[in-house]
């Protein structure tokens, strides 16, 4: 198995090479004296593929060598840490926030494994076809092992949320050092991907006579390779990537909802809304491996002047592009192909006269009119305008919206949405950014963002015209179900909706 390269969501990147027994994570950014010892850490896993069906009954004689996921049948623990020069970086002021998030950025690692296990149980009546067999969840179990075997650190793990068990009762044995009541723990797909990662997610701080004084020493910019493979970005300490990862202190960034408050607005009692994030502001940002680039989405600005990306890009030139990327060496980012991008005033006002774009959303007209559209859903108080962008270029508008103050809460009863569900409005103006599996990756991710902004968020809704077939059929791929059709003043809508229970993992 050929080393690989983990891309996480804070623009760091790890690659991962397969050593005995597991595999090792390293810091290409904190090794800056390319020790022999480089800085990140050993895990070692192993598979249960005979006796994979399901049960969750494993037994350690069938142990194998991992080569790819199975549905419950691996076995996982962080077996050693090597930490950076103490010259270079400070300790991390938490070693129970450091093996957290190793550990999350392991499993942010095994849940983008291919291939995925078959979700399909096995062992049962051999008659009935494999559809319509149960369906079973992708986990992975914990092993109180190796680093993961203090006394203290599986307990604090879960109430950290990234490991679980399905034995919630305290016990009876009153001498909890063997362990006992943690020896099946676990971590799922499902409940990995309803995790904040900026929770665990955080950098280290340069030493006082450190010659990496940035507030960040993780790398954003495009290069090449060296004669190694590994890129020359990733063996230099370049400028901090904002967004919701950054912080000055290099700590996690994560702030849970505040308690709940009720006003009215327009006789509708709802919930104090928080403000969204600032305008300009990078908020959600991910990269997708089968499109090679970074997913972001930040909030609409009304600068004359396009926000500044500073954060993550797609690094480097690869010698393999993602068959369904619609990217060639032509337009991969690189000095000699970057332009100015528009203000956002313009680009709505270029997307807004697309005839295919004015024929759903009916916004054309002079650039006045579309300042006047962004000024109005800047001062909204229940939703707020959005722009998308792959590797930092826009590419569409979105809306995200509470539905109970929406127009479409006055169209449904109360028990057809809760006070934290969300809606969405979106158009891509982009040619180069449009098909299938964009569309299923974006509109994912901003699902994926309703359910991290808010815990109590329990469904995401859209209402496209019922003639926008194209679209209700993507929004069905990625899991969403026609409710049934609301007649609005401008249009008969289809009423789609996805709710948290049924939602698995964004797509890849």
């Amino acid at each position: 198995m050929a080393p690989s390269f983990v891309h996480l969501p804070n623009g760091q990147i790890l690659t991962v090479t397969p050593v005995f027994a597991g595999f090792s994570f390293k810091h290409n950014d904190l090794d800056v004296h390319n020790s022999a010892f480089p800085p990140g850490w050993t895990i070692t896993i192993e598979s249960h593929r005979d006796h994979d069906d399901g049960s969750g009954q494993l037994k350690d004689h069938l142990a194998q060598r991992y080569r790819s996921p199975t549905l419950h049948g691996d076995n996982m623990f962080i077996s050693s840490i090597s930490n950076p020069n103490n010259t270079d970086f400070k300790p991390a002021t938490s070693p129970t926030r450091q093996i957290a998030m190793m550990l999350w950025a392991t499993l942010w690692w095994y849940f983008h494994q291919e291939p995925r296990p078959n979700p399909y149980v096995q062992g049962t009546n051999p008659d009935i076809p494999e559809d319509g067999k149960p369906k079973s969840g992708w986990r992975i179990n914990i092993k109180r092992e190796g680093i993961l075997k203090g006394k203290h650190l599986l307990p604090k793990l879960e109430r950290m949320g990234i490991i679980i068990s399905e034995d919630s009762c305290v016990g009876e044995n009153m001498d909890d050092r063997n362990g006992e009541g943690w020896n099946r723990m676990f971590a799922s797909q499902r409940h990995f991907w309803l995790l904040d990662p900026r929770i665990f997610l955080f950098t280290l701080s340069p030493a006082t006579n450190s010659p990496f004084p940035g507030a960040s020493p993780y790398p954003s910019r495009p290069s090449s390779p060296d004669r190694e493979g590994t890129p020359q970005a990733l063996r230099t300490a370049p400028m901090q990537s904002p967004g919701p990862f950054a912080s000055g202190s290099h700590l996690p960034t994560y702030y849970p909802p505040p308690p709940t408050l009720f006003t009215f607005t327009n006789n509708i009692r709802h919930p104090l809304r928080q403000k969204p994030p600032a305008q300009g502001e990078t908020f959600y940002t991910r990269y997708i491996p089968s499109v090679g680039q970074y997913l972001s989405f930040r909030t609409a600005s009304l600068s004359q002047k396009s926000p500044t990306y500073r954060g993550p890009v797609s690094g480097w030139t690869p010698t393999f592009l993602p068959p369904k990327s619609g990217v060639t060496q032509d337009n991969l980012p690189s000095i000699t192909n970057m332009t100015i991008t528009p203000s956002d005033t313009d680009l709505l006002h270029s997307w807004m006269n697309d005839p295919r774009v004015n024929a759903m959303w009916g916004e054309a007209g002079p650039r006045s009119k579309q300042e006047a559209f962004l000024r109005t859903g800047l001062n909204s108080k229940h939703s707020f305008p959005v722009i998308g962008c792959w590797d930092g270029k826009p590419f569409g508008y979105f809306e995200i919206y509470w539905v109970k103050e929406d127009p479409l809460g006055r169209q449904l009863s109360s028990h057809d949405y809760g006070n934290w569900d969300r809606g969405i409005h979106a158009l891509v103006g982009e040619q180069e950014f449009r098909g299938p599996h964009r569309v299923s990756v974006w509109l994912s991710a901003l699902v994926h963002y309703c359910w991290l902004a808010d815990p109590r968020t329990e469904r995401v809704m859209l209402e496209p015209r019922v003639d926008n077939k194209k679209f209700i059929n993507y929004m069905v791929d990625v899991g969403f179900y026609k409710e049934r059709e609301i007649a609005f003043p401008h249009k008969q809508a289809a009423l789609m909706k996805i709710r948290r229970e049924g939602w698995e993992a964004p797509v890849l």
